[in-house]
């Protein structure tokens, strides 16, 4: 796990703790010094801790002008225990959305578990981007079915091309038209 590092090729156009609009505004990072972990295993210390034990993140991309932002997890994301989607919701995503973004793209490629608790805080987060959206995208087979079954999928959209879509061969601007195309085909 430790080598699992956020995706790094768009770090010349955007860095998260240079943002001052980024929730990590700020934030060091070290390069040799590994203190956060997912159930013991080490992880690398470029991912961004938001509160939970399970699982961590890093925005990727934002851009305030369209108002989208790309964030890619690790770890398990456990709404039952731990509850991540309202440590996400609060403590990241509102701050996003106070600065214009209403569009968000979760990478959930390392993402290895999903456990659900009530469906409250992404009907909050659905609700808040009114006229955005919210799109899981590469998530594991296993995690969408629980997002499906606990109706998740009310609120996130996912599927088809979205589920396999090689997302790192692309700009951030790219990924983002790709992704506003499926979504305005849905929502026709």
């Amino acid at each position: 796990m430790q080598d699992i590092e956020p995706f790094y090729n768009w770090r010349e156009l955007y860095v998260s703790s240079e943002d001052e609009f980024s929730p990590f505004y700020g934030r060091e990072y070290s390069e040799f010094e590994y203190t956060n972990t997912i159930y013991n295993y080490f992880i690398h210390p470029q991912w961004d801790d938001f509160g939970s034990t399970t699982l961590y993140m890093k925005t990727l991309y934002a851009d305030y002008n369209d108002g989208y932002a790309i964030i890619e997890f690790i770890g398990e994301w456990n709404d039952c225990i731990n509850n991540d989607i309202m440590r996400l919701k609060r403590d990241v995503a509102d701050e996003m959305i106070l600065k214009g973004i209403d569009k968000f793209i979760l990478i959930g490629e390392n993402v290895l578990n999903f456990h659900a608790s009530d469906d409250c805080y992404y009907q909050e987060w659905f609700d808040d981007v009114e006229d955005g959206w919210l799109v899981a995208l590469n998530f594991r087979e296993h995690v969408l079915k629980e997002f499906s079954r606990n109706n998740i999928d009310y609120y996130l959209t996912f599927g088809g091309m979205l589920n396999n879509l090689n997302w790192r061969t692309l700009n951030p601007q790219q990924l983002y038209n790709i992704v506003d195309g499926v979504m305005c085909k849905r929502l026709a």
